[in-house]
């Protein structure tokens, strides 16, 4: 019981996806520890009907609304609308995702577009960071996705990026 007391205080109380490692150490269990905790955490959530679950994302583990509840909330849960994102942000952010770490030079050449401001855009919504130079001249800035990224979108990992060969022609040009 101490455990799951402790998971269900920890996952509400973060800000962000709590890792395996992080949780592992925090209560002080092995990986197998932590899933069978974490079962027995939704388990629990499910039986007493107290509408959260857990959920797996970006690489650890948050609490949310049980998805069935959520369109009799939308009005609570709804953050203040940000812009949306605009068609070459949108393609920039693919390209970015699929092809990280790529550089500015790298994104204009198979945009064959200029993409200084949407990538301001896109770190500034913590969607993309600066993940390093790359060691050519010039040494440009490397670009890759965030955790941020992978919240918004609803992905345990990149690995969960649907795959290139079932999008449509010219879904990533270049």
């Amino acid at each position: 019981m101490a455990h799951v007391a402790l998971l269900s205080a920890a996952l509400l109380a973060a800000d962000r996806p709590l890792g395996e490692r992080e949780l592992c150490k925090l209560l002080d269990v092995s990986p197998e520890g932590l899933t069978r905790v974490v079962e027995d955490l939704g388990s629990r959530l499910a039986r007493e009907g107290l509408g959260l679950t857990v959920d797996e994302v970006a690489g650890g583990f948050r609490l949310v609304v049980e998805p069935a509840l959520t369109a009799q909330l939308a009005e609570l849960l709804a953050p203040p609308p940000l812009p949306q994102l605009s068609n070459a942000a949108l393609e920039t952010l693919a390209l970015i995702a699929y092809r990280q770490p790529v550089t500015r030079g790298e994104l204009e050449a198979a945009r064959g577009a200029s993409c200084a401001s949407t990538l301001d855009t896109l770190q500034e919504r913590e969607l993309v960071k600066v993940v390093g130079r790359r060691e050519v001249v010039g040494r440009p800035l490397m670009y890759a996705t965030t955790g941020r990224f992978l919240m918004e979108f609803g992905l345990r990992s990149l690995h969960d990026l649907p795959d290139l060969d079932s999008q449509p022609e010219g879904f990533l040009r270049g």
